[in-house]
């Protein structure tokens, strides 16, 4: 299966590209489109009856990174209030409880931010992870994902080959961005076509 990528600007040049494509022969289960506006994402999605591809899952990582963020937030905060009570004389019998207390925040924190972080994901998802998939080289995939957190709308068609070329002109045609224009170092043209 060969996957062709595009990036546009404008949420009306990737749903005028995804309309072109439709009318190409593209099925829309091998067509997608990717865009970090929800508001967007609706419309776009609702008007070609398109899905949005959502990226691979960040999978335990981010669960873990999560609940890092979350011990020590909940350490720091704890650990403030401990050296309150070493700090005011009338509360310093209280200061072992204090460390029972760090400890408290540390677990409590590690456990709601697993917990958050598992519900979360990572926001949405890894692109990267998902161009790479694709076949993209890693440098590329990163410089999607960049143009995307920028604003830029991802349109992605997949093909069994004979259609990838036209796939490729009817993004070019409907304003597909080249990667140099959005990214700040030299690169490929954005609408590219990747074997996977």
């Amino acid at each position: 299966m060969e996957s062709v990528v595009g990036l546009f600007k404008e949420p009306n040049q990737a749903r005028a590209a995804l309309h072109a494509l439709q009318a190409n022969g593209f099925e829309r289960d091998h067509l997608g489109f990717s865009i970090l506006d929800p508001i967007a994402e609706l419309d776009i999605g609702s008007d070609t009856g398109v899905s949005s591809e959502l990226g691979a899952p960040g999978g335990g990582a981010v669960v873990l990174r999560s609940a890092g963020l979350g011990a020590l937030a909940g350490g720091v905060l704890t650990a403030l209030f401990w050296v309150l009570l070493w700090a005011i004389p009338a509360t310093r019998i209280y200061h072992e409880g204090g460390l029972i207390g760090v400890l408290f925040g540390l677990v409590g924190g590690a456990a709601l931010g697993a917990l958050f972080g598992a519900l979360a994901g990572s926001d949405h998802g890894d692109y990267v992870k998902l161009l790479r998939q694709m076949g993209l080289p890693a440098s590329i995939a990163e410089r999607y994902y960049a143009s995307l957190r920028a604003g830029n709308i991802m349109v992605i068609a997949r093909d069994d080959g004979s259609n990838a070329d036209a796939a490729l002109r009817v993004m070019r045609e409907h304003g597909a961005l080249r990667l140099e224009d959005v990214a700040s170092s030299g690169g490929e043209l954005a609408s590219e076509r990747t074997v996977h």
